[in-house]
């Protein structure tokens, strides 16, 4: 055993594991490792910290909900955030609010139509293993981010997001935001606050992402996987990543990491 999981709140948890969650087969990335083990190597315990949307999941599950169930006007919003008149915070709570769909007809899709990246399941299962935290932490809506962990398995897995509160029709009446700077609520949820968090407990942080909004998560863990823009922003600022297009790189690290403390 590793070391107990983190104390950080967390979106309140639902039954337990699924017997899936045993089903699914060790890697054979953890397999035969042999790290050195130097007196000044960093001992602290691990934490795994993912983004959602095209990191964990394959696809950007916010744009494929949209595609399916947002009001026709929700590319003319998407373009005004592209050309910088809104911020992520406010068009994902225009674009969310004008569904044409409830919260179970969004869940049902997601279900049927993402899935996480190659590998993701075999990290989950070996921080489990190992009892080191694992969550997920997206500028994203919980209910949809939630409803692929149940899907795959992971129902308790921690979800660090935008809180969508329903009517009883099913449509979103209200967004909370759980881990914003004091000072800049307006930009919503911050990454880089979790992952200090974390570190704050005495973590080493492994972090993953894709977007704009994950480079200042990039730029505060310990260690740092990157694609898509993350990854160009991290280059022009000089600070070292590892690439990935699966979570096959992440768990490979974090078997080595593992081994040598």
């Amino acid at each position: 055993m590793v070391g107990a999981r983190a104390t950080l709140p967390t979106t309140p948890r639902r039954s337990s594991p699924s017997n899936t969650t045993a089903s699914v087969k060790r890697s054979s990335v953890t397999d035969s490792l042999s790290v050195a083990n130097p007196p000044d190597v960093d001992r602290r315990l691990p934490a795994v910290l993912t983004d959602f949307d095209d990191t964990a999941a394959a696809q950007n599950v916010a744009e494929l909900l949209l595609h399916r169930f947002g009001h026709p006007t929700w590319t003319d919003v998407r373009e005004r955030f592209r050309q910088g008149e809104l911020s992520l915070k406010e068009y994902q709570e225009i674009t969310f609010r004008e569904m044409t769909a409830g919260k179970e007809a969004m869940q049902t899709y997601v279900r049927e139509n993402a899935c996480f990246r190659d590998h993701f399941g075999e990290l989950a299962l070996f921080c489990a293993d190992h009892s080191i935290p694992m969550c997920i932490v997206s500028q994203g809506l919980d209910f949809y981010v939630q409803a692929l962990l149940d899907e795959a398995g992971w129902p308790d897995m921690p979800v660090h997001a935008v809180r969508a509160e329903f009517e009883d029709g099913g449509r979103i009446t209200k967004y909370a935001y759980d881990f914003t700077y004091p000072d800049a609520p307006e930009l919503g949820n911050s990454k880089a606050l979790m992952v200090r968090r974390f570190q704050e407990q005495g973590y080493h942080v492994f972090f993953a992402g894709d977007g704009r909004s994950d480079f200042e998560a990039g730029e505060v863990a310990d260690t740092v996987f990157a694609h898509r823009q993350m990854a160009d922003m991290c280059s022009d600022a000089g600070i070292a990543y590892t690439p990935f297009t699966d979570f096959g790189p992440v768990l490979n690290a974090l078997c080595r990491y593992v081994a040598q403390i």
